[in-house]
């Protein structure tokens, strides 16, 4: 049955493409939304972008008609901008007098709703505007198009009881087939039914389907960096296959994934010499209150935002004690910033690059919307690498949340492609405080 669906600035904000994807439903656009975006689209992140983007996509629409009067869309369904009529406001409670945004697209809703001869639907990211539409009697729901169930969301491990014979055949001929449904480089832990103490670590190989023991690692580990557990095994294997384009990592804090990244990426590029670069970045998304302006050159204003690589990095290079000289304590790192092999920087400068033959990590990828992170896959040259970590426990972009944020898109989307490859973290290996501080708080 028809429906029409009024949107909240929120929404388009969070996908700018939000507009063609209510098929062939109504979409209304209460008129303060314009202003909105117009207040919205001078700003220079993602932010400013998707406004400026919705902005040009309704100034295309407004070619084919009047907006006011409705556009029809590919899809079967139309487009339109409602004025707010302040006969309408004057209905509303007086207690909602504060927000005259929200409240200028509750009366729409509201008028929508008495002219409508079908279910009209307020569609906002904001819970307290669905609330209050609630409250008015006029039905609400969340822009979840993008939504994933994050209580079962893909894991990238499983464990199958198999036969003593299978495991033998595994490593005897490098590679055993099984019955079963299982994803492209899905990690297994066989169990012996004979003998549930005997285990083998696998993987389903990617374009075969093929099921195959781990690589085994260098003795002395990936840059003095040692897997502490299955999952981390699991996890190096995925980021040391120059088959798998797109590794995602998710874990709690100090299960290891920014650490076990960034140390395959620089056995990558500076001893195996496969990527030409090691591209670090993250997005500028300060936790709690933000600080503001910061003082000094590019640089020093980026130190805050990736001191946490720093840490990572003097943990590989052993040069967190200082080795009583302080002054090149980040030896190791500038060196190779130096020869070109490693860069750091915000996401704020990826749009538009073409990323050739490059390890790119994407840090804190639970702050990115599904549309921020098409964003960075679509800049991939040929023979990126690109790893995506983050944690959807702890997100502080107030546009997403732990269904709908960008890393957890990526990890149900890509889960049946042989380029790309998922691993949860579990155990915290930072230290005993930090794992119990993450499972008890």
């Amino acid at each position: 049955m028809r429906k029409v669906f009024v949107l909240d600035t929120n929404v388009l904000l969070h996908d700018p493409g939000a507009l063609f994807r209510f098929e062939d439903n109504d979409v209304v656009l209460p008129i303060t939304i314009i202003e909105e975006l117009d207040r919205f689209k001078k700003l220079t992140e993602m932010t400013g972008r998707n406004a400026r983007q919705v902005s040009r996509s309704l100034d295309e629409l407004r070619r084919q008609g009047h907006l006011i009067d409705g556009i029809a869309l590919g899809s079967g369904g139309t487009i339109r901008v409602s004025l707010c009529h302040q006969e309408t406001l004057k209905e509303l409670p007086v207690e909602l007098e504060g927000n005259q945004n929200d409240n200028a697209i509750l009366a729409v809703a509201l008028e929508v709703k008495r002219q409508a001869k079908c279910d009209v639907v307020l569609v906002s990211k904001d819970t307290n505007l669905r609330i209050k539409a609630d409250v008015l009697g006029v039905a609400a729901e969340d822009y979840e198009t993008d939504k994933v169930d994050i209580s079962d969301l893909y894991t990238g491990t499983a464990e199958v009881y198999v036969s003593t014979e299978d495991i033998n055949l595994l490593f005897k001929h490098g590679g055993i087939s099984l019955e079963g449904t299982f994803y492209p480089n899905q990690a297994l832990t066989l169990i012996d039914n004979a003998n549930p103490a005997h285990t083998a670590l696998a993987v389903v190989e990617g374009s075969s389907g093929k099921i195959v023991p781990l690589h085994k690692l260098p003795h002395n580990g990936i840059s003095r960096i040692q897997a502490r557990n299955r999952e981390q095994q699991f996890a190096l294997d995925l980021l040391l296959k120059d088959s798998i384009s797109l590794v995602t990592l998710v874990g709690k804090a100090g299960t290891g994934k920014t650490l076990l990244a960034i140390a395959a990426g620089l056995y990558k590029v500076a001893d195996e010499r496969i990527y030409s670069r090691l591209l670090i970045a993250r997005p500028v998304v300060p936790m709690g209150k933000d600080l503001g302006y910061l003082p000094g050159d590019i640089k020093e204003k980026l130190t805050p935002w990736m001191q946490p690589l720093y840490d990572n990095f003097d943990l590989i290079f052993g040069t967190q004690e200082g080795n009583g000289q302080p002054a090149h304590w980040r030896q190791g790192h500038e060196e190779l910033m130096e020869r070109g092999l490693l860069q750091i920087e915000p996401l704020t400068y990826i749009r538009g690059r073409t990323i050739p033959k490059q390890f790119l990590i994407v840090d804190e990828a639970q702050n990115l919307t599904p549309h921020e992170v098409k964003t960075i896959l679509t800049r991939a040259g040929e023979g990126t690498k690109i790893i995506l970590t983050g944690d959807p426990d702890q997100i502080d972009n107030p546009y997403v949340d732990a269904a709908s944020n960008g890393l957890t898109y990526v990890v149900e989307r890509f889960k049946q492609e042989p380029l790309a490859g998922h691993i949860t973290l579990y155990q915290g290996e930072r230290s005993e405080l930090a794992d119990r501080a993450a499972a008890l708080l």
